[in-house]
C-alpha cells in the first residue's frame, strides 16, 4: 500500500474513534447536550420537559384566568404525565410554523385534532410511546373533561349597597379605604370591583379556584405573600388585592389619562395582561389609539375570532374577550353608582360583619342578607298600598 494512502487510513480511523454520540443521555456536558436539538423519547425523559407545539383556540389551547386550558392541553398534559415528564405548550399562528418547528427540533409533537399527533420521523421512540397511550376509551374519558371553561361562583349576594340613606356600600368600606391606597384608586372602585367578584361574600369560591372577597387565585395569592389559611380573611384578601391592582396597573404606566388607565387595569386584572396588550396591538394596527378603552374594547371581542387572535403579531392568542369587556363596563357603571350614593370620606361600616344580641344569648349578624333586604322593601311596599 502507498505511504500516502496508509497515513489517510490512518487519520480516518483516529477520527472516527474519537467521535461521540450525539445523544443528551451520553453527552459529557450540557454544551454538547444542547448541540443536538433532536430529542427523543429518552432525552425527552432525561431533560423533564416535552414541549407541543399547537394552534390558539378553544379547542386547542388558550389561557384563562391564569389557567392553561383547551382540548389538546389536557390530552398533551396527560400525556406527558404518562411519561414522567413536564409539559410545555408552545403556540404558533399557522400549521406551517408548526411543521418547520417540529424539523427544526424546536417542539417535539405538534398536537392538533388528527388521528394522531405529528412527530419528526426520527423520533421513533416517541412515536411508539404515543400511539401505545394514544386509546379511544382514554381519549373519550380526557376530552369530556376538557370542555370550554365558564367561571361558577359560588357565593350568597349581598344588597349593592348596605345602607344608600347614610351612603354606606358594605361591611367592609373601612377596609376598602384603609387599602385603596394601595391600589392607588378611589376606595369606592374597589368596593365596586369587590361587588362584581364576590357580592361582598368573603366565602365566595369560584370553580377556577379563586377565593374570597375579591377572588384571589391561588397563584396571584402566592405571589402577594397570603398563606392558604389567610386567604378567605377580608383584610388580607382586600390587600393582597389591591397590591396586586398596582403591580397590574403598572403595566400600562404609559396611559396618561387616570380613568383610562383604570379600564385597562380591570380587563388585565380579569383577563391577563397580555391579551390586553394583544388587543391594543390590534387597534393600533387598524390606525385607532391604542390608549382609549372605546377603542380596545372591539378587538377584546375579536379575540375569540381565529381571524384576529392568529394574527401573526398576536403573542398570546385565544381569549374569551365578551368577560372581560363586561367586566369592566359593569364595574365602571357599579363606581358611578357608588361615587353618586356614597362619601368619599365616608365613616362605612365595621370592617367585619357586627354581631347583634339575642335575648336568647345568641347573636346574629347585624349586615343584612340580600334575603333580609328583600323582604323589607317587599314589607315596606305593602305598608304604602293603600287597601281597596
Amino acid at each position: 500500500m502507498k505511504p500516502h494512502l496508509l497515513l489517510l487510513l490512518l487519520l480516518v480511523s483516529c477520527t472516527a474513534k474519537q467521535e461521540k454520540p450525539t445523544s443528551v443521555l451520553f453527552a459529557d456536558n450540557a454544551e454538547e447536550a444542547d448541540a443536538s436539538p433532536y430529542y427523543d423519547l429518552h432525552e425527552i425523559q432525561s431533560s423533564g420537559t416535552i414541549i407541543a407545539g399547537t394552534l390558539s383556540g378553544p379547542d386547542t389551547y388558550f389561557e384563562y384566568h391564569g389557567r392553561e386550558m383547551g382540548q389538546q392541553f389536557v390530552l398533551a398534559e396527560a400525556f406527558a404525565q404518562s411519561i414522567g415528564a413536564r409539559l410545555q405548550m408552545e403556540i404558533s399562528p399557522d400549521t406551517a410554523t408548526l411543521m418547520r418547528k417540529l424539523q427544526a427540533g424546536e417542539i417535539d409533537f405538534i398536537a392538533l385534532e388528527m388521528p394522531e399527533w405529528k412527530v419528526r420521523d426520527d423520533a421513533s421512540l416517541l412515536r411508539k410511546a404515543i400511539q401505545e397511550w394514544w386509546k379511544p376509551d382514554r381519549i373519550r374519558q380526557i376530552e369530556s373533561r376538557a370542555s370550554v371553561a365558564t367561571v361558577t361562583v359560588r357565593r350568597h349576594v349581598r344588597p349593592v349597597m348596605q345602607d344608600a340613606a347614610h351612603g354606606i356600600i358594605s361591611a367592609y368600606d373601612d377596609l376598602f379605604r384603609r387599602y385603596s391606597t394601595s391600589a392607588g384608586w378611589d376606595w369606592r372602585l374597589l368596593a365596586a370591583m369587590c361587588y362584581q367578584e364576590s357580592g361582598f361574600d368573603p366565602q365566595a369560591v369560584s370553580s377556577m379556584g379563586a377565593v374570597g372577597l375579591m377572588q384571589l387565585l391561588p397563584s396571584t395569592a402566592d405571589a402577594m405573600g397570603v398563606p392558604a389559611d389567610k386567604r378567605f380573611d377580608p383584610e388580607q384578601n382586600i390587600s393582597a388585592s389591591a397590591r396586586y391592582i398596582r403591580k397590574v396597573s403598572q403595566a400600562f404606566s404609559d396611559i396618561t389619562d387616570g380613568e383610562q388607565r383604570i379600564r385597562f387595569t380591570l380587563a388585565a386584572y380579569n383577563g391577563g395582561t397580555g391579551h390586553v396588550k394583544d388587543a391594543q396591538t390590534l387597534t393600533r394596527k387598524a390606525g385607532h389609539d391604542p390608549q382609549v378603552w372605546q377603542n380596545v374594547a372591539p378587538f377584546i371581542l375579536r379575540l375569540a375570532d381565529p381571524r384576529y387572535y392568529r394574527d401573526p403579531d398576536v403573542l398570546n392568542g385565544y381569549m374569551r374577550g365578551s368577560e372581560t369587556e363586561a367586566y369592566v363596563r359593569l364595574i365602571m357603571e357599579r363606581w358611578n353608582q357608588y361615587r353618586g350614593s356614597a362619601r368619599s370620606y365616608s365613616t362605612g361600616s365595621t370592617p367585619a360583619p357586627a354581631k347583634r344580641s339575642l335575648h336568647d344569648g345568641e347573636y346574629k349578624s347585624a349586615v343584612k342578607t340580600a334575603d333580609e333586604w328583600m323582604q323589607e322593601r317587599d314589607d315596606s311596599a305593602k305598608a304604602q298600598t293603600p287597601e281597596p
